[in-house]
């Protein structure tokens, strides 16, 4: 079989986002696929890797989301006939698909339980979340009837009918690693007060004159933003904004701690933290809250400390219970290297994803769900 034609799309996540571009295109252009990639490159300041050829789309944010989703229908009715594969990120583009024709296989990949998520969405009212998600199952249901899906997440089949498969969102995981330092605790990914902003942005002031630094890296929403920026004015956290995923783990080698602190919210209940991974894989001990996967990955591997809920107080003695244990420290972040190795480590996910991609792209065939009306 030729290498494949990939069209990649979303309107919604960074260019350089971590399972979009560090992880599946890596692997498909290493694999020799030909990949387009469709994404907001320009709203996002991003890079473009020269080994793929990218398309600039405006970006999808809050109410402000037709332009972006007019720009995407017509790169994917332009560019997707000639396609093996059109991979989707962003359920909205599933919105923009009746009327076009595709050669290939279109797929969606179901980053996250969106009908959930909504709760967390401060742009959509809350009178009109529960017809919101009403509105996003009845889209996922015709999803199914139209386009192939993979999942992110195991607790995500329940959602559907049929059954998809599973592409855990895993990470590369290097031979070895430096020991946990004691002094820097880091935290990767989007910056929220759902993702727990507040908790994090009080525990750094707890900590204050404890000889703890905090790096934090990832892009902010408007609250977090303004509190992330006084408390770097404080002197409390160094916020390093988004920093592709290569170089933030970098930044997460060597430190005391990462923190993972997600609210008791329904999107993240059956998803596991993917920066739960992430610190393991770098050999750094986790402070994480009690969402069951990622308590059961602790307790099971021994690899890190669980602390309640929207509770800095906790969450400053769980930092300061490993600044103090050399050992301790040093053990949990053995173990979690050596648990992220044997079983979270992206190139073994990889051969299921690329095999996956190459067994549909061999069975398309024109789908006539996505061919009704007129482009």
């Amino acid at each position: 079989m030729p290498p494949l034609r990939v069209l990649v799309c979303t309107v919604v996540h960074h260019p350089q986002d971590a399972r979009i571009l560090h992880r599946q295109i890596k692997a498909m252009v290493e694999a020799g696929y030909s990949v387009t990639y469709a994404a907001p490159f320009s709203a996002y300041d991003a890079e473009v890797w020269p080994e793929i050829e990218a398309i600039d789309l405006p970006r999808a944010s809050g109410r402000s989301r037709a332009a972006a989703l007019r720009a995407a229908r017509r790169v994917l009715r332009e560019r997707g006939r000639d396609a093996d594969i059109v991979l989707l990120h962003d359920p909205e583009l599933l919105l923009v698909l009746p009327g076009l024709t595709f050669a290939g296989a279109v797929v969606w990949d179901v980053h996250e339980d969106t009908g959930a998520a909504l709760v967390a969405k401060s742009w959509i009212p809350g009178a009109l979340r529960p017809l919101a998600r009403a509105g996003i199952r009845l889209m996922e249901g015709r999803a199914e009837r139209t386009v192939r899906l993979i999942l992110a997440e195991e607790g995500y089949r329940a959602r559907f009918r049929g059954i998809h498969p599973v592409i855990p969102n895993t990470t590369y995981v290097p031979d070895a690693v430096v020991p946990p330092g004691e002094r820097r605790v880091v935290y990767v990914g989007h910056l929220a007060r759902a993702r727990g902003v507040d908790v994090m942005v009080e525990a750094a002031r707890l900590l204050r004159g404890h000889g703890v630094t905090f790096d934090v890296i990832g892009h902010a929403d408007n609250h977090a933003r303004r509190l992330l920026l006084a408390a770097q004015e404080a002197g409390d956290v160094h916020w390093h904004g988004f920093v592709a995923n290569d170089k933030a783990m970098a930044l997460v080698r060597g430190a005391l701690c990462g923190l993972s602190l997600l609210r008791d919210l329904p999107n993240y209940r059956h998803s596991m933290p993917t920066k739960v991974l992430e610190y393991m894989a770098q050999g750094v001990p986790v402070v994480t809250t009690p969402l069951p996967a990622a308590v059961s990955l602790i307790q099971i591997h021994g690899c890190g400390l669980v602390v309640p809920f929207d509770d800095p107080e906790a969450t400053a003695r769980a930092v300061l219970r490993l600044r103090d244990d050399a050992e301790l420290r040093v053990q949990m972040g053995q173990r979690g290297h050596q648990a992220a190795r044997v079983g979270y480590h992206w190139p073994d996910t990889a051969r299921d994803f690329l095999g996956r991609m190459e067994a549909w792209a061999k069975a398309a065939r024109p789908n006539p769900c996505l061919t009704l009306g007129t482009s």
